[in-house]
């Protein structure tokens, strides 16, 4: 999937992360931190047992090496937690508020995964549903991006996926009623970006979450985005 205008418009949504990490600091060489209640714990995880969730993936097309999880603060590690809700199993929502995404399953509990969400003034909520999934995307930054940040002016005709890749290994694109609105969720290669508002709408899950996520989710699935 190359992302064009309509598509990269929605990685302003990637630019907090962007400039944060990369080129606010003016740094050229650390493309790789581009890649930017109703419920209890039923299952908590071990700093151990955190290191082998999120481990290295070397079968992907670009290995992922291990995340440090010393950066992620340990309620944000992927669980299973009692959900009650009326919405089907399958069904993705995102609580920007609590930096929470939950996928529902099917005995009144939810996967939880920590996330990254949009920054103060780019939050948004409604429903939506998955119209399309990419691994691995070329991403090009808008114009925008381009005007205020000329250094990201190599990557006009688009940055082919990989690690430094702000869209990162998966992404799930969200539509409504038929049209793109410019969200996703998106890998984060950023351990330090989860429990935080740092883009311009989009949600980011760590690599592993976001990969664990992707292989259970079909097109069409819902997304619902709570209120922050």
């Amino acid at each position: 999937m190359i992302m064009d205008d309509e598509n990269a418009d929605a990685l302003g949504l990637r630019s907090g992360l962007l400039n944060r990490r990369s080129f606010l600091v003016g740094s050229a060489t650390s493309l790789g931190a581009l890649g930017l209640a109703g419920c209890a714990a039923t299952d908590g995880m071990s700093l151990a047992e955190a290191e082998k969730v999120y481990g290295p993936v070397p079968e992907e097309k670009f290995p992922i090496p291990a995340v440090d999880v010393t950066k992620v603060d340990p309620k944000y590690f992927r669980r299973t937690v009692r959900y009650e809700t009326k919405e089907a199993p399958g069904t993705i929502i995102v609580d920007p508020g609590n930096y929470y995404v939950y996928r529902i399953e099917d005995d009144g509990s939810a996967t939880r995964y920590g996330a990254n969400v949009g920054r103060d003034g780019f939050r948004w909520s409604g429903d939506a549903y998955v119209g399309r999934k990419s691994e691995w995307a070329t991403w090009t930054p808008p114009k925008e991006m381009i005007k205020r940040q000329p250094e990201a002016a190599k990557y006009a005709r688009g940055m082919p996926g990989g690690l430094d890749n702000p869209l990162g290994a998966r992404t799930l694109h969200l539509y409504q009623n038929g049209a793109y609105t410019l969200y996703t969720i998106y890998a984060s290669s950023d351990p330090e970006s989860i429990g935080n508002g740092i883009t311009s709408g989009c949600v980011g899950l760590l690599s592993q979450d976001m990969i664990h996520l992707y292989s259970r989710t079909p097109v069409k699935t819902k997304v619902v985005v709570l209120p922050a």
